[in-house]
């Protein structure tokens, strides 16, 4: 097979195996929703930066829980078959655009019930989505990456956790400033550098993947 029906079986293998047990959509959905609605019940103070940082909060914590799961959970025997019927260029591409696919649901759902909870709207409506969608993006590849180099050690969540903390911190702050940007309603031509900055960022990280994953699969 060439690599895009690898890409396709693959692609068409998980979202299969999600529609079966619903496990990573129904647990981080029940995860998002309660914990939005705990704090609109705590009366957590609705002022935009307030509303902004949660929001990425839990956000982050969202996608730790649906993308780490691409190769922690994976089975021995599982892993062995994929080997022998698909590259390891393949595998990576199609991990990341499920994840991809997977955290752009989750994150549109989780900010039309956050908006409507807590009742405001940022000024630049429109552009606060798209800073959310390349957040998506953002924590799709780069947990993605570290999912893959934590599944060949021994306490692979605890490794997820210490590699990701450095790289998704720039990204956080990015994120937050081009929110915050939105939420003040400022001109778009401000937010220039900081939708640059985050695209250069998901091409670097999908760019360190493809190269790095074959040697990790390899072993």
């Amino acid at each position: 097979m060439t690599l895009f029906d690898q890409v396709k079986f693959l692609v068409k293998k998980e979202l299969l195996l999600e529609w079966r047990s619903k496990y990573a959509l129904n647990g981080v959905l029940l995860y998002v929703v309660s914990t939005i609605f705990v704090c609109f019940l705590s009366r957590v103070s609705a002022n935009p930066v307030t509303w902004n940082a949660l929001f990425w909060i839990i956000m982050l914590f969202a996608s730790i829980n649906a993308v780490s799961k691409s190769f922690l959970q994976e089975s021995k025997g599982r892993q062995l078959y994929i080997y022998t019927i698909a590259s390891p260029l393949a595998l990576i591409i199609s991990k990341t655009l499920y994840n991809i696919l997977l955290m752009m649901l989750l994150t549109v759902i989780a900010l039309g019930f956050y908006i409507m909870v807590f009742g405001y709207v940022p000024a630049d409506l429109g552009l606060y989505f798209l800073a959310t969608i390349l957040g998506s993006l953002s924590f799709s590849s780069i947990f993605t990456m570290i999912s893959a180099i934590s599944s060949k050690a021994g306490n692979g969540g605890m490794l997820m956790a210490i590699l990701s903390f450095p790289v998704i911190i720039p990204v956080l702050i990015v994120l937050i400033k081009l929110t915050k940007n939105a939420i003040d309603g400022l001109d778009r031509s401000v937010s220039i550098d900081e939708i640059g900055m985050l695209l250069v960022i998901n091409v670097l990280v999908c760019a360190v993947s493809l190269l790095l994953f074959p040697y990790l699969w390899r072993d």
